[in-house]
């Protein structure tokens, strides 16, 4: 597995069963990450809780998901 690419970072909202995040576009390193499928463009972004809230009380952590399987995937196949 490469290294990480970071992008933002969120907080938990205890009262919800939401998460709110920021996320620096200009962190996404190269285009090539970017997935073209049926005339649209994705990102695949993973979400994870982080071990302790940071100074700013941030407690989960976002990052490209990097993933490339094996084998070609069917278009008509969800992500």
């Amino acid at each position: 597995m490469s290294e990480k690419t970071y992008l933002g970072k969120g907080r938990a909202l205890d009262e919800y069963d939401l998460i709110n995040f920021s996320i620096c576009l200009t962190d996404i390193p190269s285009k090539d990450i970017v997935i073209a499928k049926n005339k649209k463009k994705y990102l695949n972004l993973t979400i994870a809780r982080m071990k302790e809230p940071d100074k700013f009380n941030k407690t989960h952590t976002v990052y490209v998901n990097d993933y490339k399987p094996q084998t070609e995937r069917n278009d008509s196949e969800p992500f």
